[in-house]
């Protein structure tokens, strides 16, 4: 049984509870894990094993509305049976999103309520600039801070030059090295999961969000570890516990790769203080409404843009471009201004779907509404 403090809950979530949702048998819990559309919640009366009621089923219009790992909902418990039903999501503060894998066009969200996601990435041949710039673009956009994690420098000679081009890759974003098998960096990972949890309002710009923090004592944070399958998440989350709670996998020799061992997206309060989030490796990673996140990740490059002599500069072969100026200068890497334009072309795609998504559910309610209406016309003039 945890204390709902102790589980990140804050004035930004008791803010939102009516006076008529307050009543015996109703309280607010966390979403620990989904599988298959049942919930493991904790909360302050203990665990319990959830689905959302009738209600919520038919009001919800996305898959991004049922609750996602992290979720603070209000759940109706029945304490003898260890069972719950879950009425209503409470409003999100930052949401860690990306396009469901496939051809299909739709959110799903990883993780919710995160104050920092951990962005994990092993170096050995997996160690790659380009997944970082795509990560820490979604991981600004989601409102959480993002912190970059190199694990495995055991096993790198040139750990430090690997992170001084991750640094470059990620103006603005922390950088640690860490190993779970020696213990580099577990306790600066540490020092940030026990810092106050810095608040915000969700309506607020990233930019706004980055630069007028206000600093609160609250709940505990609550960090997302994310990356790559094999990248030695779930060994780093052993370390950070200090108890061997997570399966890991060894390293395969044929391909320098830890195994896929987390499959599916958990919860676990640390004994220490402050709530872990683990995930499964993703092996696709495509954007989600990230055009904020992607401005935020190549702060450098808009800058540069203020400068150039077009407004609508593409920075490709305009007269006067300042961002193709300074990568002509070597002040810029070509490589990152190509990865900031790879990027927006995807996120304006995605848009694309999304938009066309929407009239194709628009156009689908309305010909059902034209359908019943056509039918009650039938039914009346019989």
């Amino acid at each position: 049984m945890y204390s709902l403090e102790k589980l990140g809950w804050s004035d930004f979530f008791a803010s939102q509870l009516k006076g008529s949702e307050i009543a015996p048998g109703i309280a607010p819990a966390r979403v620990a894990e989904e599988n298959r559309e049942m919930f493991r919640l904790l909360s302050g009366h203990g665990k319990f094993m959830a689905e959302v009621s009738g209600k919520f089923r038919h009001e919800i219009t996305a898959r991004a509305d049922f609750p996602a790992v992290g979720d603070w909902v209000l759940a109706s418990t029945r304490s003898e049976e260890g069972r719950a039903t879950i009425h209503r999501v409470l409003q999100r503060k930052s949401k860690f999103s990306r396009k469901i894998a496939g051809k299909k066009t739709e959110e799903q969200i990883v993780a919710a309520n995160v104050d920092v996601v951990f962005l994990v990435s092993s170096l050995n041949s997996e160690f790659n600039l380009r997944r970082i710039e795509r990560y820490v673009a979604l991981a600004w956009e989601s409102g959480a801070q993002p912190v970059i994690v190199l694990n495995k420098c055991d096993l790198c000679d040139n750990a430090e030059e690997l992170r001084i081009q991750a640094e470059a890759a990620a103006v603005g974003v922390r950088v640690i090295l860490t190993s779970a098998f020696r213990g580099d960096g577990i306790s600066e990972i540490r020092a940030i999961m026990q810092s106050p949890v810095e608040m915000f309002s969700p309506e607020q710009s990233i930019s706004e969000k980055t630069l007028h923090r206000e600093k609160q004592i609250t709940g505990a944070k609550t960090a997302a570890l994310l990356g790559s399958s094999g990248v030695g998440k779930s060994s780093l989350i052993n370390a950070l516990l200090g108890t061997e709670l997570l399966d890991t996998g060894a390293i395969r020799q044929s391909d320098d790769r830890g195994r896929h061992t987390t499959t599916a997206r958990h919860l676990i309060v640390a004994p220490q203080g402050g709530v872990l989030i683990d995930t499964p490796g993703m092996r696709e990673l495509q954007l989600w409404d990230a055009s904020e996140g992607i401005v935020q990740a190549f702060g450098e490059i808009e800058e540069l843009a203020a400068n150039c002599k077009f407004r609508d500069c593409k920075h490709e072969n305009e007269p006067g471009c300042a961002v193709r100026a300074a990568v002509e200068s070597g002040n810029l890497d070509a490589e990152r201004v190509e990865s900031f334009h790879k990027l927006g072309r995807e996120e304006k795609v995605v848009a694309a779907k999304q938009d066309a998504a929407v009239r194709a559910a628009q156009t689908k309610e309305l010909k059902k509404l034209m359908k019943r209406q056509n039918q009650f016309y039938r039914d009346r003039g019989r």
